[in-house]
């Protein structure tokens, strides 16, 4: 019998542990979604591969239907910038990390020569590559 009221050493009180997880876990559940930045585009649905992750955080170019481009730097990503303020951006991060890889969300509406002409001046601002960000199309019923 022990004389003391007092828990053994070896017992270690978990609860408050598993308290700070549980609040971790909400922040992180809660802040995930606001960290992707863009314009908001009805991407091409398609099944295709993963990119490989890597450690630095992606450039992103996104093309409205209407033809406009956005970038997700700076202050307003909502606001639209010419195709040479795009290259001109990317060419500065570029200049500063060029292990940054370079997406594009392009609306499925945008017509492709606005898209390859985009993609062509991210390679000429820099970009070693420039991937197009689909989503994965739902699926079939057989």
């Amino acid at each position: 019998m022990r004389k003391s009221g007092r828990r053994p050493m070896s017992e270690i009180n978990v609860v408050p542990y598993i308290d700070v997880m549980l609040v971790l876990l909400v922040i992180f559940m809660v802040t995930a979604p606001l960290l992707t930045q863009g314009v908001q585009v009805e991407l091409p649905k398609t099944p295709s591969k993963p990119i490989s992750q890597t450690k630095e955080e992606p450039l992103i170019v996104s093309i409205k239907p209407d033809g406009s481009f956005y970038i997700n730097l700076g202050q307003n990503p909502d606001s639209a910038l010419s195709l040479e303020d795009i290259r001109t951006k990317v060419a500065a991060v570029i200049r500063r990390n060029p292990e940054t890889p370079v997406l594009v969300w392009g609306d499925v509406n945008v017509p492709y020569g606005t898209v390859v002409t985009l993609m062509s001046n991210l390679q000429a601002a820099g970009a070693p590559s420039v991937g197009l960000v689909t989503e994965t199309p739902p699926p079939t019923a057989n």
